[in-house]
């Protein structure tokens, strides 16, 4: 990407972490596991496991990037 695509991209400079972990205060694990159906958000869920998961699987990392900036926009 360019510089100036970097500069319109919303989540630029947002690690992934920072993104879970407001996910997580805004819903909570047991909202947020019904907003997005995934086990590690269901099922002791951790920040940790989660973000292995995050990180491996790219739709439900995009998933989360939505949710994201949607939760922003409230």
């Amino acid at each position: 990407m360019t510089q100036e695509q970097q500069a319109n991209n919303p989540l630029h400079g947002i690690t992934l972490k920072t993104i879970l972990e407001h996910l997580v205060a805004t819903y909570g694990w047991h909202e947020l596991g019904g907003k997005i159906k995934i086990n590690s958000f269901n099922s002791n869920p951790t920040i940790k496991s989660s973000l292995t998961f995050l990180r491996k699987t790219p739709w439900a990392r995009e998933k989360v990037e939505r949710l994201y900036l949607k939760s922003l926009n409230k």
